[in-house]
């Protein structure tokens, strides 16, 4: 019989390793692909190679604050980075992600966008210098699609900065004819709505909570036999899967964090292996603020 047959091949060799090694290989970050993610991915490589048109298509991937939506993001930049070429001189960047200031104003934004171009950012410009510099660096760098992180932070300005950032997301659009990706929780949505030729522009795709179903499963088994530990562990039991949605609210940076510390505490207890047992006597610090409460405050 395989050791550690439960573990996936490329990982086994971390289960061989000594207790603290397996701890830093418990918390270092991995990517798990699953199907709402990779329909967002190969809707963002559609939209890399839309030929320009007019009214090119935009897209806004929303969802709570630790769903996934910035992995996803980083995703696209590693599959299309940013290359020099040494025979020009040139460096060209398909991709090009910036995020929205948290005082939306135009001339922050173009100053955000400029630093995301690695471009010198010279404070006494005016707005209209800035925007033809961001203009004039995208099409010369070879963009071909603007992510712009946070965007619900456009809630954060006065009435006037926030038609005055959606027309200028609007401009970029229309006058670089390429694709704009939005990124944002639930507000970035009813920001961009207000303004109904943007909203018009925009497929929204939400990034909703984990439930307790097969996709979850899934999930769950690639994560458990990424883990280095000695002995099978059961995350794929019902009373298992419901705990931790309870306790992780369905969000998918709780749930690494609360495996993380179940698979560590498994490790240095000798246990080797997280059950059902393990879920009820671990401690798991709460969010500072869980969904519920976040939608009462709202209303």
């Amino acid at each position: 019989m395989t050791e550690f047959e439960h573990v996936s091949p490329e990982f086994r060799e971390e289960a061989r390793q000594p207790a603290e090694e397996r701890i830093h290989r418990v918390r270092v970050e991995r990517r798990i692909t699953y199907p709402r993610a990779e329909f967002v991915l190969s809707r963002l490589d559609e939209l890399l190679v839309y030929p320009p048109r007019d009214r090119m298509p935009c897209l806004l991937l929303f969802g709570a604050t630790g769903i996934g939506k910035t992995k996803i993001i980083r995703k696209v930049v590693r599959d299309h980075p940013s290359r020099f070429e040494v025979r020009t001189g040139i460096t060209t960047a398909p991709v090009v992600t910036m995020q929205m200031p948290p005082e939306p104003d135009e001339k922050s934004f173009y100053e955000e966008l400029l630093s995301a171009l690695q471009a010198p950012v010279k404070h006494g410009h005016t707005v209209g210098q800035l925007r033809r510099s961001c203009r004039d660096l995208m099409g010369f760098m070879g963009a071909r699609m603007l992510v712009i992180d946070e965007v619900h932070s456009l809630l954060a300005g006065t009435y006037r900065q926030q038609r005055v950032m959606l027309n200028t997301l609007r401009f970029l659009a229309n006058d670089l004819r390429i694709p704009l990706v939005c990124a944002g929780t639930a507000d970035a949505k009813r920001a961009l709505m207000t303004d109904q030729q943007l909203a018009d522009r925009f497929e929204a795709a939400e990034l909703a909570p984990w439930r307790n179903d097969e996709p979850f499963c899934r999930f769950l088994a690639t994560y458990q036999a990424m883990l280095p530990l000695r002995k099978r562990s059961d995350l794929l039991a019902a009373p298992v899967r419901q705990s931790i949605i309870d306790l992780s609210e369905g969000i998918t940076v709780r749930i690494a964090r609360l495996i993380e510390s179940l698979a560590i505490e498994a490790i240095r207890s000798g246990k080797e292996n997280i059950d059902e047992e393990s879920l009820s006597t671990i401690p798991f610090p709460a969010p500072l603020l869980s969904m519920a409460e976040s939608k009462e405050s709202q209303h």
